[in-house]
């Protein structure tokens, strides 16, 4: 079922939080039984949580206070906690002797954006980015759910410890939205110094999904993620005399064009790739001809592959019109790959039909739909790139309210997307559901012997 006909389902149906679980691919009773009342005690609890930590947002890096009550909470779970792992990283244990280790992720950071929902409870922080700027700050990408339901999970999971077996290792990780927070922490041992998972579970919100529905994507999932810089050279002078100078604003838009034939006509079809110039700025005055202008790009892409080839691409159609420029080498453009480089996402395709399957269970087969992958970036991959080549699975909760989604179809608009002022959960069953698939998805891969 596509996700624009599980928006159009009866109110009556979509209205289910995590809790109103189905009966048509039946679980354990005790299992289910235990859940729902676990997860409706700790509910208040997890709301008000969610609240908090929805009012202040921190940027990535910068999670001091947003790491530190993530810890003080697992830790009052049960878990063994160990702070400051990758910078502002959390990382809690529980022992429930021998078996699978598995671990559940969430993210810290929020975006420098100025939320715009109108919610009693919208944020009004401010930060100092890392130029030096006071920004306003906002969740705008869910990650305040994501470490609400990761909460809850760990209180519920350790109050049921009787019905699974194994260890549970639950991460708070920084700065996802930079691309920089899981190599952090796997820099800092997060592999080593802790128990080493035999698979690595996480979830995202997602805008399009209602609350109370959850997304899987077998295979690559999300993207290759490049940010590349090209300062394009020239030589200044006035703009009455163009025969004198080597205007750098007519070479860059020949090379903004040049960029575009790299996915047409270089990558073969059927291969997923992006470029994309997000910024030119150039000149500075109507009659000046300037010796500069600075292009950044976002690249995507799934495979290794076609990530060099793009970005080989690029560094040879700078070059090559610089050249049909006459500029000479000295001023040829300079193209600059960042080192904030997110790899592509692969979900393990067993761990994932896994994990789907289990949720169908739960939440019943409408509840449960297979989704396309995107062009987003996303560095829970990292958890699955490294030499023990752990299987990972991130999978999509809905969190849009039947109310918000009936007024975007009435309307013919689309929802707010993620990192959007206006993206606004609804957090009650957006939280069951995070909690109730975490905790179900643990007591599926770790059952009791």
């Amino acid at each position: 079922m596509t996700a624009q006909a599980l928006r159009r389902l009866p109110l009556k149906v979509l209205l289910g939080t995590g809790l109103a679980l189905a009966t048509s691919l039946p679980c354990a009773a005790l299992d289910r039984d235990s859940v729902r009342r676990r997860i409706e005690a700790e509910q208040p609890s997890l709301e008000a949580l969610y609240l908090d930590l929805h009012r202040a947002p921190e940027l990535s890096f910068q999670e001091v206070a947003t790491g530190n009550r993530i810890a003080d909470e697992l830790e009052k779970a049960g878990l063994v906690v160990t702070r400051k792992v990758g910078g502002t990283g959390v990382v809690g244990v529980f022992t429930n002797g021998p078996g699978p280790v598995i671990l559940l992720r969430a993210d810290l950071d929020g975006l420098p954006v100025k939320e715009q929902t109108g919610l009693p409870y919208a944020s009004t922080a401010k930060a100092t980015n890392e130029l030096g700027e006071v920004v306003s700050t906002m969740h705008a990408c869910g990650h305040d759910i994501h470490m609400t339901g990761l909460v809850g999970a760990a209180r519920v999971l350790v109050a049921l410890k009787s019905e699974w077996q194994g260890t549970l290792v639950c991460i708070g990780q920084p700065a996802e939205e930079r691309g920089g927070g899981a190599r952090a922490m796997l820099k800092d041992g997060l592999f080593t110094r802790f128990p080493k998972p035999t698979a690595c579970v996480s979830l995202h919100c997602n805008a399009t999904l209602l609350a109370g529905q959850l997304g899987f994507v077998e295979g690559f999932t999300f993207a290759n993620v490049d940010s590349v810089d090209i300062t394009v050279r020239g030589v200044g002078g006035h703009g009455a005399y163009p025969h004198q100078a080597k205007d750098p604003v007519v070479l860059a838009s020949q090379i903004v064009l040049a960029l575009q034939t790299i996915v047409s006509r270089e990558i073969r079809p059927g291969d997923p790739a992006v470029v994309t110039v997000g910024s030119i700025h150039g000149g500075s005055k109507h009659n000046i001809i300037s010796d500069e202008v600075r292009l950044q790009l976002t690249l995507r892409s799934y495979t290794d592959e076609v990530r060099k080839q793009t970005v080989e691409a690029i560094r040879r159609i700078c070059r090559g019109q610089a050249e049909a420029a006459g500029l000479p080498p000295e001023l040829h453009p300079v193209v600059k790959v960042a080192d904030e480089f997110t790899p592509a996402l692969y979900n393990d395709p067993a761990l994932t039909r896994k994990i789907a399957e289990t949720g169908r269970g739960w939440f019943g087969t409408e509840r449960v739909q297979t989704l396309l992958p995107t062009m987003g970036g996303e560095d829970f991959s990292e958890y699955g790139r490294t030499e023990d080549k752990i299987p990972i699975c991130q999978f999509w909760l809905g969190i849009v309210s039947p109310e918000q989604n009936a007024e975007a179809l009435k309307a013919g608009k689309p929802l707010p997307s993620l990192h959007s002022p206006y993206f606004r959960p609804l957090p009650g069953p957006s939280l069951r559901t995070a909690v109730t698939s975490m905790t179900a998805a643990v007591l599926e891969l770790a059952p009791p012997r």
